[in-house]
């Protein structure tokens, strides 16, 4: 699968989605947006896809909106065709892990993608900032959603209102990345957390931690024990929770059989 402005290649059950506008630094073009969502749609359904990692072609992750139309970059758009979503749906809805390889700077709209991420691991030395506030309009793609819940709300408010600049120390000090490494090194160390997931992980319970885990801000701790309840009644007896134990006893790799398209429970209230 390759579309104008980015790349999906998969392999080993792990999902590589490249920005591809190195030229550009990987600012986000219209093109590039209809064909993140395809991709991530993809990944959502497809059961031979078990984790996706996010990157970026070149020396940045994405700086990004393209800013070539100068004071007509962020022109009135229509009412009905426009959404600060940027992406649809986001990483975070998925139900597989999407893991952010942020090789280099990665900058409004580049850094709000990054933070639908279930895992980020940033370059060190790179430029990191939601700046839109310093562009005339605000922070889009959830950020208002994913970063405080990722770092807080004064971290969040510090960010978002400032629009300031950062490297990746502090990205990791504020709770926003996982590790901060040498740039050339993101991408080798992301794919080694995907593979990892994707053989001694099950699907269909990285699916469900997935998606309870997102909705656990918005809920009371009653609602998550009953949730955890009824989604452990859904795993508990069927193939995967027999085969997690006996891979692990037999000192194997599990062979897991439940799929997310096929087995995926009804969501409890």
């Amino acid at each position: 699968m390759s579309r104008e402005d980015f790349r999906f290649e998969l392999g080993d059950g792990v999902a590589v989605l490249t920005l591809d506008r190195p030229d550009q630094d990987n600012a986000f073009s219209a093109a590039m947006g209809r064909a993140l969502s395809a991709a991530y749609r993809r990944c959502d359904e497809d059961d031979e896809i078990r984790v996706a990692v996010l990157t970026g072609a070149g020396r940045a992750f994405c700086v990004g909106a393209d800013l070539g139309a100068g004071a007509e970059t962020f022109a009135r758009q229509d009412d009905a065709s426009f959404s600060a979503a940027a992406v649809s749906p986001p990483a975070f809805a998925i139900r597989k892990p999407v893991i952010a390889a942020v090789n280099g700077h990665a900058i409004g709209l580049g850094l709000t993608l990054a933070l639908q991420c279930d895992i980020r691991l940033f370059a060190r030395d790179a430029k990191y900032g939601v700046v839109q506030v310093r562009r005339g309009v605000m922070p889009d793609a959830y950020a208002h959603f994913t970063l405080p819940r990722i770092a807080g709300f004064a971290a969040a408010a510090d960010l978002l209102l400032t629009g300031r600049k950062f490297q990746g120390e502090e990205a990791v000090a504020l709770g926003l990345a996982s590790r901060a490494l040498p740039a050339e090194a993101v991408l080798p160390a992301a794919l080694e957390i995907a593979r990892d997931l994707a053989t001694w992980t099950a699907p269909l319970s990285v699916a469900v931690t997935k998606r309870l885990l997102w909705e656990s801000g918005r809920l009371e701790p009653e609602d998550v024990e009953r949730k955890e309840t009824a989604l452990h009644h859904h795993l508990m007896g069927q193939a995967d929770a027999a085969e997690g134990v006996l891979a692990y006893l037999e000192r194997r790799e599990p062979r897991w059989r439940l799929r997310v398209s096929r087995d995926w429970p009804d969501w409890p209230d």
